[in-house]
């Protein structure tokens, strides 16, 4: 069995219970090794074969699994985050399938849940954002055409931009003609959760600039939108003049 797992943002103490259980029980681990961090290697147990895949490719990566399968062993592919967000799990999937190989997914905490975390913030706040768009600028790996930065930009809602860190410039660019104005609030959350986390408040128009200030280049998740300004308005769940399932109003 291959278990796909999310390691999540970078604490240790972030992973799910179920991920943690998998990876102490794992007889080989090939881990995300640019992006997850190592101190959850620690769990693995005595003799765990263990494989760095930022070297790998898909078919090395492939090939490892399909070993340890044969040899009647589990198998824990380590992600950072969630796995189904930017792992390029589908096609390890695929071919396992392929191979008649049984898989299982178990989720993670993903970067920008770490991120709002770090920022004490919430993503969808009554009034001004019902929405998160989670994308990217698109560099050596496209985007479709329809999802091109300024076209998500045009909604004005919560923007979580991963991947993105060293095209702040052009990013900025097309966050504008999208429609945020450059002194829209946002945010750049270095390496959330982990021990070295850094936050920067900015404006879309002075995301390069503070990138630069505090030498961040990469492993930072970029926040768009207002729902870093102070205007809102109270939710209805918790509003003393709104009756719903659970509770009748108190003021009318």
């Amino acid at each position: 069995m291959v278990h796909f797992v999310g390691a999540g943002p970078g604490a240790t103490d972030l992973i799910t219970v179920r991920g943690r259980d998998l990876l102490s029980e794992a007889d080989v681990i090939i881990y995300a090794g640019s992006l997850v961090n190592p101190e959850h290697l620690k769990l693995a147990k005595e003799g765990c074969e263990i494989h760095d895949s930022a070297s790998m490719t898909l078919e090395e990566v492939i090939g490892v699994m399909k070993k340890a399968e044969a040899e009647g062993k589990t198998t824990v592919r380590l992600h950072t985050g969630d796995p189904s967000i930017y792992g390029a799990i589908r096609e390890q999937m695929d071919l396992l399938a392929a191979e008649k190989i049984a898989f299982q997914v178990t989720p993670g905490v993903s970067s920008f849940c770490g991120a709002a975390a770090a920022l004490k913030a919430e993503y969808t706040l009554p009034d001004v954002s019902q929405t998160v768009i989670i994308t990217r600028m698109a560099g050596r790996t496209p985007v479709p055409e329809k999802e091109e930065i300024s076209l998500l930009a045009s909604h004005q809602a919560t923007m979580a931009i991963f991947l993105s860190t060293g095209l702040l410039e052009p990013l900025s660019e097309r966050l504008i003609a999208g429609g945020y104005t450059a002194e829209t609030p946002a945010a750049i959350v270095y390496k959330a959760t982990w021990p070295d986390e850094q936050v920067f408040y900015t404006t879309v128009g002075g995301l390069q600039r503070t990138a630069a200030e505090n030498h961040i280049t990469k492993t930072a998740l970029i926040l768009v939108g207002n729902f870093l300004g102070d205007v809102y308005q109270r939710s209805k769940l918790y509003d003393p003049a709104f009756t719903h399932e659970f509770r009748e109003a108190v003021i009318k």
